[in-house]
C-alpha cells in the first residue's frame, strides 16, 4: 500500500530538532513532502543557515521515514526559515521577546523581563557554586558535578558566571558558538550539559574589563535570553570572592543554593567562609560543603595531604551544613579539564568519578527542597 504524506508527518512528530528538542513538525521545519512511488523527499527548514546539527537532522528524519511501510528511499531537502518564521519559532519556544512590565526583584524580573528559574512554580533548582578565592578548582568541580547530575538523567545547564575568569567552554571541551535564533540564544550540548560562557563572545587572551552594570545586564541576558528549556538543575559558576556579580544573581534568583567549593588547608576554609557569610546575608541558603584536592594516592596506594586536612570538616561544622564530598587531586582530574575531557564523562568510575556521582546523588535526592508549589496555594 502506498504511503500518504499524512504518514509521513505522523511519523515525524517524535522527530525532534537536537537543540531546542521540540518536534520539528510543531517547530513548522516540515516545509514540504513529496512521493513518488516508494521514494520519498522531505522539505526541512533549518532555523539557520549553517546550522552545525545538519546532518543529525538529516539523521532523524531518514530513520523515522525508511521505518515505514511503503517507503524505500527517502532525501532531505533543507532550506532555511526567514525572519518571520525564526520569530514564530522563538515564540512557540521563548515567549514574547519584548520585555514584559513588573517588579524587578519581587517577582523575579530583570529588567522587566521574567527570569523562569525565580518563579516559584519552576521545576529548575539552580545551585550556585562559590569560593572564597580563586585556584580552589571551583570550575572543576562545576563541570564535573553537572556531567555526574546529567549522568543521573537529569536535564543539566550551566552559566559560566565567572566573566573575568572563563574556562567552562574549555573544560566541556565544547567547540562551537551557541547558535542564535531571533535573537534567542540556543546554548550548545555536550556530555548531556548544556552551558552558556562569556568565553563564546571574548578570546581566551582577550580581558573583560567590565564595570558592575554591564557584567549585570551580561547576567541578565544569561538568565533571560537563553533557551534553557526548563531544566533539572542550573549549574551557576560564580567569579571567586563576594562582588558585583554574586550579589546580582542573589538578587535575579532568591530560591538558589550556594555550594562552597574550599581546599583542605584552615588558611583556605577560612577565606571560603566569607563566601557562605556574603549568601547568608543576601538570603541565600548553604545547602553544602565541597572539598576539593583533598589527598593525592601514590603509586604505592598510600594517600599523601599535599594541603593539609579538615578545612573542609571544619567549616562545614561551624555552617551547620553537610560535607557534601573529598575530592581526590588526580592528574587525570587536571588533564580532563586542559583537554576538554571531564573525568566524569571519560572515567566515572575512577576514584574521583566515584565522589562526584555520591555529591550529586546527594544533592538530587537527599538535598531536594520540600516545598510544592500548586497554582492556587502558591508554595506549600
Amino acid at each position: 500500500m502506498a504511503v500518504t504524506e499524512e504518514q509521513i508527518i505522523d511519523a515525524l512528530r517524535p522527530v525532534e530538532d537536537p537543540e531546542l528538542h521540540r518536534s520539528i513538525v510543531d517547530l513548522g521545519m516540515v516545509k514540504e513532502v513529496v512521493i513518488v512511488d516508494t521514494d520519498v523527499t522531505i522539505q526541512i527548514a533549518l532555523t539557520i543557515a549553517g546550522c552545525p546539527l545538519r546532518n543529525e537532522i538529516d539523521g532523524r528524519v531518514k530513520g523515522a521515514v525508511e521505518a515505514l511501510d511503503g517507503v524505500s528511499t527517502s532525501a532531505v531537502d533543507f532550506t532555511v526559515m526567514n525572519d518571520e518564521e525564526r520569530a514564530a519559532v522563538r515564540q512557540l519556544v521563548h515567549g514574547d521577546p519584548a520585555a514584559t512590565a513588573g517588579s524587578q526583584q519581587a517577582h523575579g524580573h530583570a529588567e522587566g523581563r521574567e527570569i523562569p528559574f525565580a518563579d516559584p512554580s519552576s521545576k529548575t533548582r539552580v545551585l550556585l557554586i562559590a569560593s572564597g578565592k580563586g585556584g580552589v578548582g571551583k570550575s572543576s568541580v562545576t563541570s564535573n558535578l553537572a556531567i555526574a547530575l546529567a549522568n543521573r538523567g537529569k536535564s543539566t545547564a550551566i552559566i559560566d558566571a565567572d566573566v573575568w575568569g572563563f574556562s567552562i567552554p574549555r573544560m566541556l571541551g565544547i567547540d562551537r558558538a551557541p547558535v542564535v535564533i531571533d535573537e534567542m540564544l540556543i546554548p550548545p550540548e555536550v556530555h548531556g550539559v548544556r552551558a552558556i560562557s562569556m568565553g563564546f563572545f571574548a578570546k581566551e587572551d582577550q580581558p573583560v574589563i567590565w564595570r558592575g552594570p554591564m557584567l549585570h545586564k551580561a547576567l541578565e541576558q544569561f538568565l533571560t535570553d537563553v533557551y534553557w528549556n526548563d531544566p533539572d538543575f542550573v549549574l551557576i559558576d560564580l567569579p571567586p570572592g563576594t562582588g558585583d556579580i554574586s550579589l546580582s544573581l542573589a538578587q535575579f534568583l532568591p530560591r538558589a543554593e550556594v555550594y562552597v567549593v574550599t581546599t583542605p588547608q584552615p588558611a583556605a576554609q577560612r577565606v571560603a567562609q566569607r563566601a557562605a557569610f556574603m549568601a547568608d546575608t543576601v538570603n541565600l541558603e548553604v545547602k553544602g560543603i565541597i572539598e576539593n584536592m583533598s589527598w593525592f594516592t601514590g603509586d604505592d596506594g598510600k594517600q599523601y595531604f599535599l594541603f593539609g586536612s579538615g578545612g573542609g570538616k571544619e567549616l562545614a561544622d561551624r555552617l551547620e551544613v553537610p560535607l557534601l564530598g573529598m575530592v581526590p587531586l588526580t592528574p587525570e582530574l587536571r588533564e580532563g579539564a586542559d583537554s576538554g575531557n571531564p573525568l566524569v564523562a571519560t572515567n566515572p568510575n575512577s576514584e574521583a568519578g566515584k565522589v562526584f556521582a555520591a555529591m550529586a546523588e546527594t544533592i538530587d535526592v537527599e538535598l531536594a527542597p520540600t516545598r510544592r508549589y500548586h497554582p492556587e496555594l502558591k508554595v506549600i
